[in-house]
C-alpha cells in the first residue's frame, strides 16, 4: 500500500483522515499509531516485526542515556547505534556480503559457499535506521529529551507519511507537535495542495518518462544506440527527480494536513550550478544527517585538505552503500565524491568555482552521468550504456528508429519536466498574492493534477515508487 495506489488514495487516507478529524485530540497520536502500523503492515507483512523491535530497542536505551554519567552514556550509545546498523547491514547487506564472500573463495580455489539464504528486506528500513540512530544521537548531546512515553516514540518512529521514503524527519523537529498540533484552513489547504502535487509529479510526468526510461535500458547491446542511450538516460534523470520529490511532497502534505511541519527534501536540484550546491538541494535531510552525524563528527574540513577530501569519501561511500547493496550503487558514491573533491581542489588551488548557466549545464551532465550507475543494474551493463553515450566500443547493429521511443507523448513529458526541474520558480513565489486568488489557484493546480493522475492510475499498471527500493 503506497501513496499512489488505488487502495491507499480511494480506501485507506479518506478513512483515516475522517477519523483523525472526527475523535478529540487526545487520541490522535493513537489512531495515528494504529493506522501507521497497518500501513506499513500490509506491505511489509511479518517484518514489521523489525519495525516494533527498533521501537522498543531505542526507547529503552534514550530513556537511560538521558540521565546516565558521561562514560555510562557513550557506552549507552555505542551500544544503540550498533544495534541499529548491525540489524541494517543484516537485512540489507547480508546477501550481497554473502555473495561477495562466495566470489572471493571461487576466486581462491575454496569449495563454494552454500546458496545465500533469501532475507526479507524491511521496507523503509534504511530510514527508520538512521531516525533512530539520530534521535539517540541527539539524546546522548542533550539536545532533546527522550520522548516522554514509548507510545509517543513509536508515534514518531511509525508516522506513516514519512515511514518508508522519508524526508528523514528527527524527532527535535517535530518533538513539541507530538503533544499538540494547529490544524487550520491554511494547513487543510497548503496540505492537499502538496499532497496533490506531489501526486502529479509521479503520475504525470515521472511514471510516463519512467516507461520510456525502462524500455531503453532493457535493451541489449546491440540495440542501444547513440540517441537512444541520451535520450534513457534523459528520462531517469527527471523520472528519479519527479518520483522522489513527488513522494516527500505528498509526505510533507500530509504531514501538514496531521498538524506536523516536516522539513523540506528538494530544491529543485538540477538548477544547481555545482556538484555541491546539488547535494545541499538534493534528498536534503539525507545530505543533512549525513553532515551532522558522520562528516562533521569525522572532523569536517578542519583538519587539513587530506583529512577533508578523506571525510568526503567515506561519507559519499556509506551514502552510496545506503541506497543499496551492489557495487553500482557504491561507485556512484564514489563518484560523487570524486566529483566534490575536485571541485575543492579547483577552487582551493585554482581559485575556481563553477557558476552560471555553464555552471548549471556541466554540473546536470555531471549528475546525469552518475545516474547511469544508478539505474544500470551490474557494472558491465552500465559500462555499455555509457560507452553507447560517447560512441566507444563496436556500435550498435540493429537498433529501432529513436522515434520508437521518442513520441510526442514522450516530448510533451520531457517537456514538462524539464520546465518544472529548471524553470526559476523562487521568481513564482515572490509574486504577491492575496489569499483568495492563492487560494483558488491552489485548489484549481490541486484539482487538475488530482483527476488527472487518478486517470492514469486507472488506465495505467501501477509502478511502485523507485526510492520503495531502498
Amino acid at each position: 500500500m503506497v501513496f499512489s495506489s488505488q487502495l491507499f488514495l480511494y480506501g485507506f487516507l479518506p478513512i483515516f483522515f475522517s477519523l483523525y478529524y472526527l475523535i478529540n485530540d487526545r487520541r490522535k497520536n493513537w489512531l495515528i499509531l494504529t493506522a501507521s502500523l497497518i500501513f506499513y503492515g500490509v506491505g511489509a507483512g511479518s517484518t514489521v516485526l523489525v519495525l516494533l523491535a527498533s521501537i522498543w530497542v531505542n526507547q529503552f536505551l534514550a530513556v537511560r542515556i538521558e540521565p546516565a554519567a558521561p562514560r555510562r552514556r557513550s557506552v549507552l550509545l555505542a551500544l544503540g547505534v550498533t544495534i541499529n546498523l548491525l540489524g541494517l547491514a543484516y537485512y540489507k547487506y547480508g546477501s550481497f556480503l554473502w555473495h561477495l564472500a562466495g566470489d572471493g573463495f571461487a576466486a581462491a580455489g575454496l569449495p563454494p559457499l552454500p546458496v545465500a539464504p533469501e532475507i526479507p528486506l524491511p521496507v523503509g528500513i534504511s530510514f527508520f535506521t538512521f531516525q533512530a540512530v539520530s534521535y539517540l544521537i541527539d539524546v546522548y548531546r542533550r539536545k532533546i529529551p527522550a520522548a516522554g512515553s514509548y507510545g509517543e516514540f513509536a508515534v514518531y518512529h511509525s508516522l506513516f507519511p514519512q515511514l518508508v521514503a522519508g524526508p528523514i524527519v528527527r524527532y527535535r523537529e517535530i518533538r513539541l507537535e507530538m503533544g499538540q498540533r494547529r490544524i487550520d484552513r491554511e494547513a487543510l489547504t497548503s496540505g492537499a495542495y502538496r499532497f496533490c502535487l506531489g501526486l502529479g509529479k509521479k503520475m504525470v510526468i515521472a511514471d510516463n518518462l519512467g516507461t520510456v526510461a525502462d524500455s531503453i535500458f532493457a535493451l541489449p547491446a546491440s540495440e542501444l544506440g547513440f540517441a537512444h542511450a541520451w535520450v534513457g538516460i534523459l528520462c531517469y534523470s527527471l523520472q528519479i527527480y519527479f518520483d522522489f520529490s513527488g513522494y516527500s511532497d505528498m509526505a510533507i502534505g500530509m504531514g501538514r494536513l496531521l498538524g506536523f511541519h516536516f522539513p523540506e527534501n528538494f530544491d529543485q536540484p538540477y538548477r544547481s550550478a555545482s556538484v555541491t550546491e546539488f547535494w545541499r538541494r538534493w534528498h536534503m535531510t539525507l545530505s543533512r544527517w549525513f553532515r551532522d552525524y558522520l562528516y562533521i563528527p569525522l572532523g569536517g574540513n578542519r583538519h587539513g585538505a587530506l583529512r577533508t577530501f578523506a571525510n568526503l569519501w567515506i561519507v559519499f561511500f556509506l551514502c552510496g552503500l545506503w541506497h543499496g547493496a551492489g557495487l553500482t550503487f557504491v561507485i556512484w558514491g564514489l563518484y560523487h565524491g570524486l566529483l566534490l573533491v575536485l571541485e575543492r581542489l579547483a577552487d582551493t588551488h585554482l581559485g575556481w568555482r563553477p557558476s552560471g548557466l555553464a555552471g548549471m549545464a556541466i554540473t546536470f551532465l555531471l549528475v546525469t552521468l552518475g545516474w547511469v550507475f544508478f539505474r544500470a543494474p551490474t557494472l558491465p551493463a552500465a559500462g555499455h550504456y555509457l560507452s553507447a553515450m560517447f560512441l566507444l566500443g563496436s556500435p550498435a547493429s540493429a537498433y529501432q528508429p529513436i522515434a520508437t521511443y521518442l513520441t510526442l507523448d514522450t516530448l510533451f513529458y520531457l517537456a514538462l519536466g524539464l520546465i518544472f526541474a529548471f524553470a526559476p520558480m523562487e521568481r513564482l513565489y515572490q509574486l504577491r498574492f492575496d489569499r483568495l486568488s492563492l487560494l483558488a489557484t491552489q485548489l484549481g493546480v490541486a484539482s487538475l493534477s488530482l483527476v488527472y493522475s487518478s486517470l492514469l492510475l486507472a488506465a495505467n499498471s501501477f509502478n511502485p515508487f523507485i526510492y520503495f527500493r531502498f
